[in-house]
């Protein structure tokens, strides 16, 4: 078990500081926030396409294979970015090669994160599962505020090159310690892909908690992408903070996040679940919004801090009642289904937030970004009657 979220620690990291830098790379080098959208949306989108059949070959194969193929295509997608910063002379002909490995990155999440996910699922019995997941969580968090950080360290003293080749280098490590991590396919009868699918649909629609754990993880993820598409610019423009406070500003999401999810593995048996998933999303959405108004940057960091807090919150409690609440034969088909949530959000959320910055600017992005999530957390709390009556086993 240590070997495997040692593992996830370093191949989240890496595969966040590939996000991140496709993001900051277009805004800096290739001088355009749109490029920084579509980019991340390549990053993220095509789950939305390969998720689906990503979660059927989790049931039928073992998923560790699974995870040592997508974590192939990450390295492909670093060494990409390297090759071209450091081959091609003119920034604006870095463009195609910079969204192929988006490209990369995202077929690489719509493997990668159903795959560990299930292979959690088998390595942990099913007393620890919870804390499993809860700590699972934490690494997946802790590895999305760990990423701009280590690209601004390892700019300083490395630059652009030193950031990709790390990645790669991270990947491998993860891939070399999974090696005696014994996994296994989930059933053997092979059903059309499609047959397969539709039995996971259909699994969810019938089950009305598991259906609105997933709706819920729709609008948990709101955030993600602007967060990492908005922040950034807001740092340097707004905040007027240096290049290493830029990196310590997004990086206070790990420790925050850390600190949500380790509230959970504390006090969940406590609280209801589902009615503490609606108050967190709606909170860091009023938390994000009034980041729009602030000119202090100890005041931002402040507020950063509470979103993360809360999100970590959140996301730990969705993520362990889908897993509690899922069968095993359905499992790598439903957890696919969250895991394109979590990509795919951030994707479309990520892509409108750099629509949303290259019409008006940073702060108003900021203020519409929140806004909608603490309006969609309050219209859900009153909607969704078995989430809000979920207390967790």
């Amino acid at each position: 078990m240590k070997k495997f979220f040692s593992s996830c620690l370093l191949s989240f990291t890496a595969g966040h500081i590939v996000n991140y830098s496709v993001i900051i790379y277009a805004q800096e080098v290739l001088r355009s926030d749109l490029l920084a959208g579509i980019g991340f949306g390549l990053c993220f989108g095509p789950p939305l396409l390969f998720g689906w059949y990503a979660g059927v070959l989790c049931d039928r194969h073992a998923p560790g294979r699974i995870i040592h193929f997508a974590q192939g295509l990450f390295i492909a997608a670093a060494l990409t970015l390297a090759a071209s910063d450091q081959l091609i002379a003119e920034a604006t002909a870095r463009v195609p090669w910079v969204l192929l490995a988006a490209s990369f990155a995202g077929i690489g999440w719509s493997f990668v994160a159903p795959a560990r996910m299930t292979t959690l699922a088998q390595i942990a019995d099913a007393a620890g599962l919870r804390r499993a997941s809860l700590i699972f969580n934490l690494l997946v968090m802790l590895g999305f505020g760990l990423g701009p950080l280590a690209i601004s360290v390892c700019r300083l003293h490395f630059g652009w090159q030193g950031v990709f080749f790390l990645a790669a280098i991270l990947f491998a490590l993860g891939s070399l310690l999974l090696l005696n991590v014994a996994t296994r396919p989930s059933h053997k009868s092979y059903r059309p892909v499609g047959k397969e699918i539709l039995e996971g649909l259909r699994a969810v629609r019938a089950d009305p908690l598991l259906a609105q754990l997933l709706l819920m993880a729709i609008f948990g993820y709101m955030l993600m992408g602007p967060m990492q598409v908005i922040l950034p610019k807001l740092a340097r423009a707004s905040l007027g903070l240096s290049e290493l406070g830029r990196g310590v500003f997004l990086g206070t999401l790990a420790p925050a996040l850390i600190a949500g999810g380790l509230l959970c593995m504390l006090v969940a048996r406590r609280l209801p679940h589902g009615k503490i998933i609606f108050a967190a999303a709606g909170l860091s959405g009023i938390l994000f919004a009034a980041m729009s108004r602030m000119h202090a940057p100890a005041t931002a960091f402040a507020l950063l801090i509470g979103v993360g807090i809360l999100g970590g919150i959140a996301i730990s409690l969705i993520v362990t009642g889908i897993q509690e609440n899922v069968e095993d034969n359905l499992r790598g088909r439903v957890l696919s289904m969250y895991t394109i949530i979590s990509q795919v959000v951030p994707a479309a959320s990520g892509l409108g937030a750099g629509a949303l910055t290259y019409a008006l600017d940073a702060r108003r992005a900021v203020l519409i970004c929140g806004g909608t999530l603490a309006i969609a957390a309050a219209l859900n709390a009153w909607r969704m009657h078995a989430l809000r009556g979920y207390r967790g086993h």
